[in-house]
């Protein structure tokens, strides 16, 4: 990747997919919001001058119209072979429920690295563990929740007692849920977006410490180069549903069907992440509508630099035509 700041720039793509979807926030159609999000996460990249390649996205070309993986997008393919070329990690909307029922937490979020760095990840589902920058290295996904939470606290210098975890409220976890809950540990449980919920880990005013639990492994290569950029930990074992799954991650690469990933191969060399709040949540706040502007709130990260950056942004619609596809405003 060049030392250009793309993720400066990206963030334009994740506050178009914002913009788009919180317009149906609490509307009760998770479907429309997510291609809304999607269609104008689409559209924006064509103002960015890179040559991507989507290997996280909507899934394969036969189920997504757009950002399907392998789809080739940014403007640097028709007008220059100088563009960077970078791979695309996508969740246009994070959160589709959390959108469509006014629920805090969905975000808009993507993230970027050299060409050929992201796992391409097949959509199945991914056992993970996060924490922040005070945990990293002391985790282990091949120990058991307790053995990991006695070691996180220690090294934040508290009781497990005193720990928070963030878990998906899914019944696959009604044990996880029960062991952790047997440990002392407090318990934090999300709907959606586990994005979200691991980038918590990272920010001390969220109060989570551990992000436990098995959600989607395209999310997971996400999570993890968002903790790269802040200096937390990561690691994911991919948890298949069926032998197709298996067949069709052998096609994208995979060799070992149980290995278990460290965030560095996960998402290799320099990376760069960019989210949008959508809802107001823990970690972002949401879209806000003021009649002919909105604001949004959105946080880029670099791995290279270590640059967390918070950016809040005021929107005129009357002045950008261009966000006239994301807002349904004539332009």
């Amino acid at each position: 990747m060049q030392d250009r700041n793309l993720a400066l720039e990206v963030v334009r793509i994740t506050e178009a997919a914002a913009l788009a979807s919180a317009r149906l926030m609490g509307r009760g159609d998770r479907k429309l919001a997510d291609h809304v999000a999607v269609e104008a996460m689409r559209r924006a990249f064509d103002h960015m001058d890179i040559r991507g390649t989507v290997v996280i996205g909507e899934g394969e070309r036969d189920e997504a119209p757009m950002l399907f993986i392998g789809e080739q997008v940014g403007a640097g393919w028709k007008d220059s072979a100088d563009s960077p070329k970078v791979d695309i990690a996508v969740d246009p909307l994070e959160g589709t429920n959390l959108c469509a029922t006014g629920a805090p937490d969905a975000i808009s979020v993507i993230a970027i690295a050299d060409d050929g760095q992201f796992l391409n990840a097949p959509d199945t589902y991914m056992q993970k563990i996060a924490v922040g920058p005070e945990a990293r290295g002391v985790i282990d996904l091949r120990e058991s929740p307790t053995w990991n939470l006695q070691r996180i606290a220690k090294a934040k210098g508290k009781k497990v007692e005193d720990c928070t975890c963030v878990i998906l409220d899914r019944d696959r976890h009604a044990d996880l849920i029960g062991e952790v809950r047997q440990a002392g540990a407090r318990i934090r449980l999300i709907g959606d977006g586990d994005v979200s919920g691991a980038v918590m880990t990272c920010n001390a005013d969220s109060g989570i410490d551990v992000l436990f639990g098995t959600g989607g492994a395209p999310e997971g290569v996400i999570a993890a180069a968002a903790l790269k950029c802040i200096g937390g930990d990561f690691q994911g074992r991919l948890r298949w549903r069926s032998d197709e799954e298996k067949a069709r991650g052998k096609r994208m690469g995979i060799k070992d069907e149980d290995a278990i990933y460290m965030m560095d191969e996960l998402a290799k060399g320099n990376v760069m992440f960019a989210a949008t709040g959508v809802t107001k949540g823990y970690l972002l706040d949401g879209v806000r509508f003021y009649g002919e502007s909105a604001k949004t709130s959105s946080i880029v990260m670099r791995s290279k630099s270590g640059t967390v950056r918070v950016i809040e942004a005021t929107h005129h619609f009357n002045t950008k035509p261009r966000y006239s596809w994301a807002t349904g405003l004539e332009g």
